[in-house]
Formats: structure tokens, sequence, C-alpha cells
């Protein structure tokens, strides 16, 4: 078997002479490199970049952050998607203020406790900021590991967790963690890909279990497969005299805390004299004679689900009587629904129909 200091050698290295200039490699803070490593738990580098330079200027340390709005913070955070890391961020910055006088914990076992990090945050934290020796797991390690030692054990279930994790720890050299869990980390991301890894040209080519046995593609093994949900959104836009008839999403759901329409959710694709029938406030609008829109189907994709909703945009006039208010909506001058946090979904309705 690989000798496992020539592979944490290797690995660094590697990562000496390859390594990408990031502004979060560039710093000992906690707070930045919490901030960092919370955008890219499910956003790619490219994307989260902006969004990181955008929030360390907003909220340059954990007490700016702790004395935000929830509803700026989500606004900030709008299009990264994945919305409860935005709102543990916030909390957990008031906790880190309330109860630890504004100061990052520095072990990962205190670390790990406050709300929305996990084992992978903390010990990248605890490592990169404090030099703690403690190993990190994330989908790159997992790939690396798995075929370079031949780990045929399913990454999705505890038990094959828990064989990762020994592994990854009894590889961590003490002289740098830091160095070595970036090197790691930015090894998967970079030369041994999901896709068409560099193995030709590899530091690890000769004792790599996987290249030797031909099993890039088969490694590591992922059992779990997620089922995609299908669900329809009708939403009902009001416009009255230059405003819109929004509402806080407040149903412990998809986009919790940002803004859209009063949404009848279906089964199935609906059209608008079914829409009635199901709907008061659709109902109240046709009755009073208010001109009505219908877009294209809107699809918007998330790891998990796939929504399909129509618009119905209804016009208010002069003539209109007044409609019922329903699901604790209210109306906003367009211009502040602009500035308001909202799924991409609502935005892109927006751009299309009033710009």
């Amino acid at each position: 078997m690989l000798r496992r200091t020539i592979f944490s050698g290797n690995i660094i290295a590697w990562y000496k002479e390859n390594k990408r200039d990031l502004p979060w490699r560039n710093t000992q803070d906690p707070f930045k490199i919490w901030l960092s490593e919370v955008i890219l738990q499910q956003t790619r580098v490219k994307q989260g970049l902006p969004y990181y330079e955008t929030f360390v200027q907003k909220y340059p340390n954990v007490a700016a952050l702790a004395q935000a709005k929830e509803q700026d913070v989500l606004r900030t955070w709008q299009g990264l998607g994945y919305y409860s890391r935005a709102r543990n961020l916030h909390r957990c910055a008031k906790i880190i203020c309330d109860e630890h006088g504004g100061e990052f914990p520095n072990t990962y076992r205190e670390i790990i406790k406050l709300p929305g990090i996990g084992a992978y945050t903390a010990a990248a934290i605890a490592s990169f900021a404090f030099g703690e020796k403690v190993a990190v797991v994330d989908g790159n390690v997992y790939r690396v590991l798995s075929r370079v030692f031949g780990l045929h054990d399913d990454i999705a279930t505890g038990k094959g967790q828990k064989v990762f994790a020994k592994l990854a720890q009894e590889l961590i050299p003490s002289s740098d963690p830091a160095e070595y869990n970036q090197g790691i980390m930015e090894f998967g991301a970079m030369h041994c890909t999901p896709k068409s890894p560099g193995c030709p040209n590899c530091v690890l080519a000769v004792e790599c279990h996987a290249r030797r046995e031909g099993l890039q593609d088969k490694l590591p093994v992922k059992s779990k497969k997620l089922k995609v949900k299908h669900r329809f959104f009708n939403y009902v836009s009001v416009v009255n005299d230059g405003k819109l008839l929004v509402k806080p999403r407040e149903e412990k759901d998809i986009w919790q805390g940002l803004y859209d329409f009063h949404l009848v959710e279906t089964q199935k694709p609906t059209g608008l004299d079914l829409l009635s029938d199901l709907d008061l406030l659709v109902r109240s609008l046709r009755e009073a004679g208010a001109e009505v829109a219908v877009s294209d189907e809107y699809v918007h994709i998330l790891s998990h689900q796939r929504i399909h909703a129509t618009f119905y945009t209804f016009y208010l006039n002069n003539n209109t009587t007044s409609i019922p208010m329903v699901n604790k909506t209210s109306f906003h001058p367009l211009e502040e629904v602009l500035n308001l946090p909202k799924p991409v979904l609502i935005s892109r309705y927006l751009n299309d129909t009033f710009f």
C-alpha cells in the first residue's frame, strides 16, 4: 500500500505548485474562512467568489453580520440558493457575539456546536484558522481517497463515511495540517476530477488503485440517488398603480424568508378556469373584470425538486372593486419589490414582465 507519508507529501508538493490564488486562502481570520466555506458548500468557486467579496465588504466581521437584519442578509445571498445557509450564517453570528464575546471558538469540538456548522466546515475552520490537526472530508476528498487507496465503501452510508474519516485523519500530517487539507481538496477539484481526471501526468499515478484497475469512473461508490419531485406553482401577481401584491414565505419549505406572490400549488398543470374554482383571489379578480396575462411555463431546477411555474398577472383598473387580501399579502411599489429578498425564479419573472 502507498505509504501515507509519501501520499501527504505528494499532495502538499502538488498544491504548492498548482493552487489557485483565492482570497480566503490568504487569511487566518476564522470569520472569513467560515464565510467562504458556507458559500462554497453548494456553489462553485467561480459563482461564489463575487458573493464572498460582497459579503466581506458589507459585513467585514462577525459583529457586523450579527447586527444586520435577516432580510438584508437574504437579499445579499440572493441567487446562491439553499437559503437555510444564509439564515444559519446570520443566526450563528449572533450566537458568537452573544455567547462567545464576538470571538470565534478555536477548537473543532467547540466550533461544531454552532448552528449550521457540520463536521466538514468545523474541520476546515479549525485547521485553516487555528492549525488544528483535524481532517476535512468533502466530495473532493472522498473521490481522491477512494481512487488512490481503492476504497469501495459506500460514501452515502454512515459506515462508509466512518471508513473515509478514519483514513483521512490518519493521513493528515502534524507539521502543516492546513496546507494538506487545502491541498487534497484542491487536488480533487482541479486534477482528480469526477470526469476526465488528469491521470497521465498525476503525481500519484504509479500508486493509484483506480488508475491501475481502470476504475476512475466507478469510484467513489455512492448508492443512493436523489428522487426528484415535480411541483406545479401557479403564481397570482396583482398589479395596481405601479404596485405589486407580494408576501413573505413563512412556511417551512423552500425559500423560507424570501418574498414571492400569492401561490396556488396544484398536482399537475392547470388553467385559469380551474384556478378560479380553486382560489378565492383568482375568482374575485376575474369577477371584478381585471385584465390578465398568462405567462409561459418557467422551469426552475433545484437539486431535489423541479418547479414548474406559471404566472397569472392581473392588472387592476379604476373600475375594479376591492379584492380579498390573502396569506399576508400586501402591495409594494415595484422598485421596493426589487430590493426585497426573493427567489431567482421571481426575479426572472419580474425582469421578463416589467423591464
